[in-house]
C-alpha cells in the first residue's frame, strides 16, 4: 500500500487478498473474476484496488469494503495506477 501498512496479492485461485503487513491478518478478499488474476495494484491513495485477470476483465474495487465498483471488459494482463487515471494492458497468449 502507499503507506506500507498493507500488502496486496493476486492469485491463481481468482482472488486478490489485502493483508496487514505487520500481522499477516487477512483484511479483505476481492472475488469476482472467473480466471487467474494477472495483477493487483493499489491506487496512489490506497482507497482503491485494480485487478486484472485472464478472463479478459479489469475490476476496480473499494479497498476497505471489498465492493466491486466497476468491471472493464476486453482487457487483462497487467494494471497500473497513474496519478489521475489507471491503465490495464492486454496480454496476448
Amino acid at each position: 500500500s502507499p503507506t506500507g501498512d498493507h500488502v496486496l496479492t493476486a492469485s491463481a485461485d481468482e482472488t486478490a487478498i489485502l493483508w496487514n503487513a505487520s500481522t499477516g491478518e487477512v483484511l479483505q478478499r476481492f472475488t469476482g473474476h472467473s480466471d487467474t488474476l494477472t495483477s493487483a495494484v493499489f491506487s496512489p491513495t490506497g482507497d482503491h484496488v485494480l485487478t486484472t485477470a485472464w478472463d479478459g476483465t479489469a475490476k476496480l474495487w473499494n479497498a476497505s469494503s471489498g465492493e466491486a465498483l466497476n468491471t472493464f471488459e476486453g482487457i487483462g494482463g497487467a494494471a497500473v495506477f497513474l496519478p489521475k487515471l489507471w491503465a490495464a494492458s492486454r496480454l496476448e497468449g
